[in-house]
């Protein structure tokens, strides 16, 4: 159980360390969906453990939709009195009715074959989940919401950026399957902006880079994903491109740091790019830096028509972090560190 890895622990312990500014969580209940996520599931363990150490005293509301599922994932806290699990689907409604603190909304699917295989609720948790989400917080009078986008809805870089900044539209061919992912997020986000304007609710957009990290889930069809399985199997790494691409990355536990300092020092209304201060890569150098870490090779593999259907078509998707590092924070896990702890910790799971 990855609650009770010490590396895990210690990787959070780090970051509790690292940023003290915890007073805004002090007796707050915070609602987290997408809670056996890979960020969601980050979050909810960082809180708790917070609880226990820092003495916080926050209250979690974990939604999602499978109960078995989270009570496994979170069987480490089920019965304390700071967690409770909401069973359900949030394009249905949200099965509670208790005043909240925060909200945030990290519930979607995130990568290729999802998106192959389920385009509609792709498409339908990023809009109408999220709007069920931003009604309820504005009917619990919650302080703030956070919306978790996505480098996507920046679309193709068209040559004239080296990185994307908040201000930057892109190409995007919103008349294809792969198109329901990124177009859902851009709507997810003017939601925010409409609610804003509308109920007077208070959101902050990130955009997060591509992820990953030790909670990352065994269904993940990302690239990055695959060549961790790899990895960690001692496995050649398979490369289903030449690997020119170039993206960013970042930690998923620099993911969910950044969700808590969004938390007190985003401001209202805005959108920021989140991505590693260190985690700038191609595709292929990804790949080699995995085969190195675990003593394999990189080969070159075509994917099939269902899983090329559910990749993007982007070649350069390079994020500007500037406008996040000014409130103050920087992600700067260093990329070959961070993936060598992801497959020691996933490797103990398995």
């Amino acid at each position: 159980m990855i609650t009770e890895n010490q590396e895990y622990l210690a990787e959070l312990r780090d970051w509790a360390d690292r940023y003290q500014d915890w007073d805004s969580l002090q007796d707050q209940t915070i609602m987290v969906a997408g809670a056996t996520g890979m960020i969601g599931s980050t979050l909810i363990d960082w809180l708790l453990l917070l609880n226990q150490e820092k003495q916080l005293n926050c209250k979690v509301i974990a939604l999602g939709r499978n109960k078995q599922k989270a009570r496994a994932r979170f069987a480490s806290y089920w019965e304390q009195a700071g967690f409770t699990f909401v069973e359900g689907d949030i394009n249905q409604g949200i099965n509670c009715d208790q005043d909240v603190d925060y909200v945030l909304q990290a519930a979607s699917n995130t990568h290729p074959l999802a998106y192959s295989k389920f385009p509609i609720s792709t498409i339908t948790t990023n809009v109408i989940g999220t709007n069920n989400l931003l009604d309820y917080a504005a009917k619990h009078k919650a302080k703030r919401v956070i919306f978790l986008s996505s480098v996507e809805v920046y679309g193709e870089n068209r040559g004239d950026t080296d990185k994307f900044k908040e201000d930057y539209l892109g190409y995007l061919d919103c008349n294809t399957l792969r198109a329901g992912y990124p177009e859902s997020k851009r709507t997810g986000e003017s939601l925010c902006q409409a609610y804003l304007k509308e109920k007077g609710l208070d959101c902050v957009i990130l955009r997060l880079s591509r992820a990953f990290g030790p909670t990352l889930l065994a269904t993940d069809s990302k690239a990055l994903s695959q060549f961790l399985k790899k990895g960690i199997a001692k496995e050649d790494i398979v490369l289903k491109s030449t690997g020119t691409q170039q993206y960013s990355y970042i930690y998923s536990l620099d993911a969910a740091a950044a969700v808590l300092f969004a938390l007190k020092h985003g401001e209202s209304g805005q959108a920021y790019n989140v991505a590693g201060a260190k985690c700038d890569t191609s595709l292929r150098g990804l790949a080699e830096t995995i085969a190195k870490l675990a003593g394999s090779q990189v080969v070159f593999e075509l994917p099939d028509q269902e899983e090329a259907a559910g990749y993007s078509t982007a070649t350069k998707a390079l994020l500007d972090t500037e406008k996040f590092q000014q409130l103050g924070f920087k992600a700067d896990t260093d990329l070959e560190q961070a993936l060598a702890a992801t497959m020691r910790i996933l490797a103990a799971r398995s």
